[in-house]
Order: structure tokens, then C-alpha cells, then sequence
């Protein structure tokens, strides 16, 4: 069986992670960020994550997933010296015409047991039949410009190492971000970004938009990830002001492909 419905619903056991001033800047370093930024959130998460996913989606089909969401809820930051102890669970499979979705929420929580983050992370399984769609899917962050001027264009360039970095900083040393053999191998061009690298300099831009340097100020992040980036690329970030404290973006690669969609950013 490709996925195993009865597995929805049941958290992962629980993995400590004691984050460091040394990881908070190696990550930090290798998006151009300062530490404390919003996407660290994930690296404690790392392995809860797979094994949820593991739990439903069968070896077979774990072939053929790729990133597709990613949506941060934070509530205090991630600093050093703390204890971060994580669960996650998987809560949805959504049938698609072209795939399935599994829907993964994560929690984050200190050893007190106050809640320091949550988050919603969506995979896609390109050609797999879902046998039905059950369970709750994550939170709206569907956003459209609909022909209003932006805010700000912020851009980045992207280094021809970057990949490698982040994959040293994240743990994320998948080799369709560091092999340009075995990326074209399955169908890639060449190395691309880890979509979340591509996540951090977005969450960025839209600080920059908003005229805040404090990245602890995002009190939510999410985006769809909708192409590929590749190294030495320039990614352009557009950013649309949606109420207070609340932004819309979109950004995009060189050739003006959109590699993110339906960007949110809520600012306390």
C-alpha cells in the first residue's frame, strides 16, 4: 500500500534538540541573515518531520516527493541554550489530479512545555494516487497581487555555494542541491536550492520591505514552493502590504520564473 491512512493522527515521539550559538550562526551565515531567523525553526524539526512522513507514505512512493508547503506559526524565538522538544504528526492526505498531499503538523515546545513554534509542512507525491482525501488540511496563506503595485522588489544574489552551505548548516545534504550529475539524473537542470534557503531570503525581503531588521518580529511565514532556484541565480522578491503587519509576496529567479507563490508574512 502506498500510504497508510491509520497512521494519521499519531504524533512521532518526541527528539530534543539544544540549539547553539554556533548553528544559529552557521544558518544565519549561509542565508545572509542574522541569527535568530524564522526558517531555523525547521532544523530542530528535521527528523520528526520525515519519520511522520515515513509513517503514512511507503518507500516507493517517498521516491517521487518533493517540498511543497511550508507555513511557520512563532510564538517566542529560537535562542541559544535552549532545549527544543519536538513532535510532529501527520493530519492529512489530500488526493490531487496529478498527485497526493500529506499534510504534516509540527510542534515545538520548550522543556517547560510552552509552545514555541508551530508549524505546517506539505509534501507532494508527483503521479501517486491518494486512495481518498481525510483529514485537515493547513491553514490558508493563498495570496494574489490582482494588478496592485508592489511595496518593494527586493533582490538577491544567490551564490554559486550556497547549496553547500546550507546544506552544512540545515543537515539537508539531499544530492539534488549538491550533485549537478545526479540532479540531471532525475530530470533537474542542474543543483538547485533547498526550497527553505529560498524560504529564509524571502522572509528577509520582506523585512526589508517593511523597514524592520529584527527577524524575531515574523510572527508567521509561509509560502508554495512553485519552481526550482539555482545557484548564481538572482531572486526577486515582491512584496505587497496587506494590512498592518501583514505582507503578501511573490518572488522569483532570473529568467522571471516564479519559484515561490502565495507568500504571507505577519509581523508583530
Amino acid at each position: 500500500m502506498s500510504f497508510d491512512l491509520e497512521a494519521l493522527g499519531h504524533p512521532t515521539p518526541e527528539r530534543r534538540y539544544d540549539v547553539t550559538a554556533p548553528a544559529l550562526q552557521a544558518y544565519a551565515d549561509a542565508t545572509g541573515d542574522v541569527p535568530g531567523g524564522p526558517v531555523f525553526a525547521v532544523v530542530p524539526a528535521a527528523d520528526v518531520i520525515v519519520l511522520a512522513s515515513r509513517s503514512v507514505a511507503s518507500d516507493d512512493v517517498r521516491t517521487r516527493v518533493v517540498h511543497y508547503e511550508q507555513d511557520f506559526h512563532l510564538y517566542r524565538p529560537l535562542e541559544a541554550e535552549t532545549t527544543a522538544v519536538v513532535q510532529a504528526a501527520p493530519v492529512a492526505l489530500l488526493a490531487r489530479p496529478n498527485g497526493a498531499s500529506l499534510v504534516i503538523h509540527v510542534v515545538t515546545r520548550d522543556e517547560g512545555g510552552e509552545t514555541l513554534n508551530e508549524q505546517y509542512v506539505t509534501e507532494f507525491f508527483r503521479g501517486v494516487e491518494a486512495p481518498t482525501t481525510v483529514g485537515e488540511r493547513a491553514p490558508d496563506h493563498a495570496f494574489e497581487a490582482n494588478g496592485e503595485r508592489a511595496l518593494a522588489e527586493v533582490a538577491y544574489e544567490i551564490a554559486q555555494d550556497q547549496t553547500v552551505r546550507y546544506a552544512d548548516a540545515s543537515g539537508d545534504h539531499f544530492a539534488i542541491h549538491l550533485d549537478d550529475e545526479f540532479a540531471r539524473s532525475v530530470g533537474l537542470p542542474g543543483r538547485i536550492v533547498h526550497g527553505l534557503c529560498t524560504m529564509a531570503f524571502t522572509g528577509r525581503a520582506v523585512l526589508e520591505a517593511a523597514g524592520v531588521d529584527d527577524p524575531r518580529a515574523i510572527r508567521r511565514l509561509a509560502v508554495r514552493f512553485s519552481a526550482p532556484l539555482f545557484p548564481g541565480d538572482t531572486l526577486t522578491t515582491s512584496v505587497w502590504k496587506l494590512g498592518e503587519g501583514t505582507y503578501g509576496f511573490v518572488a522569483a529567479g532570473s529568467d522571471g520564473t516564479p519559484v515561490i507563490k502565495d507568500g504571507r508574512a505577519e509581523l508583530q
